[in-house]
């Protein structure tokens, strides 16, 4: 078997190519769709209706993007500090990245907005560079977030972004990710409902996005990289109408690579899912053999990251990457919020 290196997942990409907005309406983006023969069709989002099939399963994932984004000041001395929630622990102990990391040293306390918020580095993991913070305030820590905190775009993306909606999904409900599951950005309620009324299933599971899924492999053999765990649940009836699905010969079609990990995570090895929850580190690179997916629409992803090694995984290598080659010179938009890609095994 081919041992798979990092250099193997690069591609070189234009700055002028990273989408810096999203279009509107959200469906206009492009539309790159690979099929099972490996023929490349160009069309507009909106289309992927014709590709869907009556009995198919679209699963899509409800998880909804918290500001998780916070700007205070240690106590002591006024200097700046922003954390990035990234894992909650349990209800007032978090971990987080924090800028500028030296600030935020073991027994460190900062205050954010004017008080209502504090907190207190309680551990410094040096492997990941996080810190481990415990929050006091009072009332509910959501509500308190939802007025100190802010929306973390990528940092690759410089414009503000007018419409915060526009980070989300229509179809977003439960709060938990530090960034939004951007292949769903393209569909609209409309969408939506076009699709269920041609008979397909729109199904939802629940994965909490954490930083570490964008962040680049630094290993030259990705079998050393260590996936971060990301908070994941699939309902006892989502897992039923899957499995009826495949008996039937049906299609399941994921909507971004968070579904893909959650669903292949929640599998047995004759493909059949069932009703879970908890954490999953479940890192897919060309080689993983798939057990539940036929369809799965993405995003163009950065290079040398675990996401382009699912997509790699999921399509073939080869024609993953070929792909990615004429999206350049046909210059799609890439990233969170640039075009889509639809490939059918």
């Amino acid at each position: 078997m081919r041992k798979w290196k990092l250099s193997d997942f690069h591609y070189d990409l234009p700055d002028e190519l990273i989408a810096q907005k999203p279009v509107e309406p959200r469906d206009s983006s492009r539309l790159m769709v690979i099929l099972p023969d490996g023929t490349i069709e160009h069309r507009i989002f909106r289309d992927i209706v014709e590709y869907l099939n009556e009995g198919d399963c679209l699963v899509l994932n409800n998880s909804k993007v918290i500001p998780a984004r916070l700007i205070g000041q240690r106590e002591d001395t006024g200097s700046f500090i922003e954390f990035l929630l990234v894992k909650r622990l349990d209800i007032n102990t978090w971990e987080v990245m924090t800028r500028p990391g030296k600030k935020a040293r073991r027994g460190r306390k900062f205050i954010f907005g004017n008080g209502e918020l504090k907190a207190k580095v309680l551990h410094v993991n040096q492997d990941e560079g996080t810190r481990i913070v415990r929050f006091y305030y009072e009332g509910v820590f959501e509500e308190v977030l939802e007025k100190l905190g802010k929306i973390p775009l990528p940092p690759y993306i410089k414009e503000e972004l007018e419409d915060l909606s526009r980070y989300q999904t229509v179809y977003s409900k439960v709060p938990g990710s530090a960034a939004a599951p951007t292949a769903g950005l393209h569909f609209t309620e409309e969408l939506l409902k076009k699709i269920e009324e041609k008979g397909v299933e729109i199904l939802y599971v629940t994965l909490h996005v954490g930083l570490g899924t964008f962040k680049p492999v630094k290993v030259e053999n990705i079998e050393e990289h260590r996936m971060h765990d990301e908070y994941y649940e699939i309902s006892q009836e989502v897992a039923d109408r899957i499995n009826k699905a495949k008996e039937f010969g049906k299609r399941v079609i994921a909507v971004g690579t968070t579904s893909c990990r959650v669903l292949e995570s929640c599998s047995d090895e004759n493909g059949r899912l069932k009703a879970k929850k908890g954490w999953t580190d479940i890192f897919i690179y060309p080689g993983y053999e798939f057990k539940v997916l036929d369809g799965l629409v993405t995003n163009f992803h950065l290079p040398d990251t675990t996401l382009m090694m699912l997509v790699c995984a999921f399509g073939g290598y080869e024609r993953i990457m070929n792909a990615y080659k004429i999206a350049v010179e046909m210059k799609y938009r890439f990233f969170s919020f640039g075009d889509a890609m639809l490939i059918l095994r």
